[in-house]
């Protein structure tokens, strides 16, 4: 069963940084590109907060308020929260399943559209599959150009889950390539208006 990335990364910096404000914990994993390559939306990081602790797994240390700010709170992982992120962690590090990719289903009814249109979505695909390859590069410049300490700039290690996703983007972008020069050399024909010598039902419109 899949880990909750979120949950995952906010015990993990918790356990980091502890103790450590709401605020921080969000400026941290938005520095290491988690809502890039694992969708945390920073929205999400504050919910994930108050699940935790609501759980038992994290405890707020104190509150505290600087001027007109809001009051923020401070966390610390508790003895529960400590095992339930190795527990977590180990889960995920031993996941091996195959990214389930929504774009399978639009691939499989490449037919249902105009093959017109068809290529203009794949090349807009390698558009912007080479602008994140070439965003990765210099996250990864930026990342290695700092101290690595998480108390002042994104941890050196960062780097190794965004060239995990630069390799899907690559992959992705490869297959793009591919798949539009298949259809531009008439090698993918999957408009001639039949699947098996049955008839099928004109493109969409």
């Amino acid at each position: 069963m899949s880990v909750p990335t979120t949950r995952l990364l906010v015990l993990a910096v918790v356990r980091l940084l502890q103790p450590v404000h709401g605020y921080d914990v969000r400026r941290e994993l938005l520095s290491w590109n988690a809502d890039n390559w694992a969708n945390v939306k920073p929205g999400s990081i504050y919910s994930a907060l108050n699940t935790l602790e609501r759980d038992g797994l994290i405890s707020v240390e104190g509150v505290g308020q600087e001027g007109a700010r809001p009051e923020r709170r401070t966390y610390r992982l508790m003895p529960e929260g400590e095992k339930e992120f190795g527990a977590m962690l180990r889960g995920s590090l031993f996941e091996a399943d195959l990214v389930k990719h929504p774009y399978f289903a639009a691939v499989a009814l490449f037919p249902q559209v105009p093959k017109a249109e068809v290529m203009a979505a794949l090349r807009a695909r390698i558009l912007k599959f080479e602008a994140d390859l070439l965003q990765f590069e210099n996250e990864i410049g930026r990342i290695l150009s700092g101290s690595g300490d998480p108390r002042e700039s994104t941890p050196h290690h960062v780097v190794y889950s965004i060239r995990l996703a630069a390799a899907h983007a690559r992959a992705d972008l490869e297959w793009s390539r591919q798949t539009l020069k298949g259809i531009e050399d008439g090698e993918l024909d999957a408009w001639s208006g039949s699947m098996g010598g049955v008839p099928v039902p004109p493109p969409i419109g």
